[in-house]
């Protein structure tokens, strides 16, 4: 049986680099890590929902404190793995400290093209390309060149891959990070149109991560990392095993201070989220320390993402041939000692945290703001197309209007890529930030 290597899956040369060697000093899995941190996308994270949109309140999690503790847990699975792998030969000495820094940087970019207003907002993107593909007027003629189901579909893990290996920092490239923290991030190495292909198959690509735009980036790390090819056509790719515990981070972080976060706003109690909890730590708290809920609840969260850890670690290690293979199509989190308890507790969610009113209510305004905005950018695209996309032959209101919002746009040239710079700059914005722009052109 053909299975992937861990001196290519961990592989620390970079993107698009012909020389980008190690150094002892300064592991490039750290370097990887401080260029996502101080880049202008990560840091508009703050202010991009979470589950619950524009909330007030200090203490309920955004987008950068998501990514932050999916980072951190995801940190101590890779050492838990990364050790279980130094012992059992599969890695060199060293590797355990490899597989951390590269599951912690993919961990911190995981959401980095996110839109804003949350899946809501990828919904509400999908839904005006697929309107727009429809009428099949001007830039939307063409569905086969410009790979309509890649728009109607708007996928964030799509836009977070274009946003570190091709437009932050480097024109070609991007961050240009190593390639195994790229191949960690790849949660779904395929495009939408191969994707069409494999859907009823069992790929575990639930959806697809790159766009057209950036297959060449894909191709290229799937080449350096290993990464086992999906079919003979070699158009797909299995994913990458340290993906696994990416997912496994964000699933642990998501389920259980999602639950924090409702009891914190007040659409859960303390009687609904404490056995929840309990359900995984194995212990419910006492009622004779004087604790107040909100400790109690704390402690339990505290104690439940340990445990879920470790179970996914232990998930890990079970099903190792499986994933080596590129055969293991579920989530560690599903596959462990804890499945039933998270299932509970995402069927709980499903139930009353994401049909809570006010959550609704702001996506129905977070849905007409986005449609508002793509309409009202959609003229400057027009008039750059009516100009054979020489930038410096628009004039008028359209330029008036891409100088007053600060569209970019130089990687416009033709109607494929003038549909991801609208794309690029309605899912680049924060929540208020979006009100802000949709304020400006309403008058």
């Amino acid at each position: 049986m053909t299975t992937m290597e861990w001196s290519k899956l961990l592989d620390l040369e970079r993107l698009f680099l012909v020389s980008s060697s190690d150094k002892p000093r300064r592991p490039a899995y750290d370097q990887d890590a401080d260029r996502i941190t101080f880049s202008a996308p990560f840091r508009r994270l703050a202010n991009k929902t979470q589950v619950h949109p524009l909330y007030d309140n200090d203490h309920i999690h955004h987008r950068l404190i998501h990514s932050v503790e999916t980072a951190s847990v995801g940190r101590s699975l890779g050492l838990e793995v990364g050790w279980w792998l130094e012992q059992e030969g599969k890695v060199a000495k060293g590797g355990q400290a490899i597989v951390a820094g590269l599951v912690h940087a993919a961990c911190l970019a995981h959401d980095i093209g996110n839109p804003p207003f949350g899946h809501s907002g990828e919904a509400a993107i999908g839904a005006w390309f697929a309107e727009r593909f429809d009428r099949g007027e001007g830039l939307f003629a063409d569905r086969e060149a410009c790979f309509a189901e890649e728009f109607e579909a708007f996928e964030g893990n799509a836009q977070g891959f274009r946003i570190i290996a091709g437009l932050e920092m480097h024109r070609r490239g991007g961050m240009r990070l190593t390639h195994g923290t790229l191949g960690a991030f790849l949660k779904y190495p395929v495009t939408a149109r191969t994707r069409q292909t494999i859907e009823a198959r069992d790929s575990g690509l639930k959806k697809f991560g790159v766009f057209e735009a950036e297959r060449e980036a894909l191709e290229t790390v799937a080449a350096r990392t290993g990464l086992l090819a999906g079919d003979a056509s070699a158009s797909w790719w299995r994913r990458h095993p340290l993906v696994y515990l990416v997912e496994a981070a964000d699933d642990i972080c998501y389920n259980i201070l999602d639950l924090e976060d409702a009891f914190t706003t007040g659409d859960l109690g303390y009687g609904d989220v404490a056995p929840l909890l309990s359900a995984v730590t194995g212990f419910s708290p006492k009622d004779d320390r004087g604790d107040t809920p909100q400790e109690k609840i704390a402690v339990l969260r505290a104690v439940a993402i340990n445990r879920a850890f470790e179970a996914c670690s232990t998930a890990f290690a079970e099903n190792y041939d499986a994933i080596m293979s590129g055969q293991f199509a579920g989530a560690l989190v599903s596959a462990s000692a804890q499945a039933e308890a998270f299932a509970t507790i995402e069927a709980l969610a499903s139930e009353r945290i994401f049909t809570s009113p006010r959550k609704t209510e702001l996506e129905v305004m977070g849905r007409n703001l986005v449609h508002r905005i793509l309409d009202g950018v959609l003229p400057v695209l027009e008039a750059l197309a009516e100009a054979d996309f020489d930038e410096d032959r628009i004039d008028g209101y359209p330029r008036q209007l891409q100088r007053a919002l600060g569209i970019d746009l130089r990687h416009a040239r033709d109607p494929y890529s003038a549909l991801h710079t609208m794309a690029d700059y309605v899912s680049g914005m924060t929540d208020r930030y979006a009100v802000k722009i949709d304020r400006i052109m309403r008058g």
